[in-house]
């Protein structure tokens, strides 16, 4: 019987822990993203023109960990088109029409979580940023209560 349900992306999103989803296919592996991101310099504007915003919005995409994706499959056009879209999402009184848009380029990209599970791939755990991230253990009150010497 086939696996998945009656619409399209239906059921559980692929888990990189199963072992199952390897023996499904054999070139199912998960790549692993780096945390840190794409180093580098981003790739030249490839389209006419470009405001101050979409520069600003070019850099920040490019140094996101898919952006190492998309230099692989050369989709620079792709990415300099969702910049696009996505500054003039911004701006009061844009369309509907335009955030959809939006939406499909951001899963187009890998810029959602169902999107990254479905091409099977993951973002590296920041293990510095998590440390940083917990709070100090704090002892109880009675742990910082402690037996004072009359001195007699």
């Amino acid at each position: 019987m086939p696996s998945g349900g009656a619409r399209a992306r239906s059921g559980p999103a692929p888990d990189p822990m199963s072992l199952r989803q390897d023996r499904k296919d054999v070139k199912a592996g998960w790549t692993t993203l780096p945390a840190e991101g794409r180093v580098g310099d981003p790739p030249p504007w490839p389209l006419f023109g470009q405001s101050e915003r979409e520069a600003e919005m070019w850099d920040a995409f490019w140094r996101k960990p898919q952006a190492i994706i998309w230099e692989r499959d050369h989709i620079v056009e792709p990415v300099a088109l969702f910049v696009r879209q996505f500054c003039e999402g911004e701006l009061p009184m844009t369309s509907a029409e335009n955030r959809k848009t939006i939406k499909a380029y951001l899963a187009d990209l890998y810029l959602t979580s169902d999107s990254l599970a479905r091409a099977h791939l993951r973002i590296a755990s920041d293990e510095v940023a998590e440390k940083r991230a917990k709070p100090a253990v704090r002892m109880s009150a009675r742990d910082r209560l402690k037996v004072v010497d009359s001195g007699d």
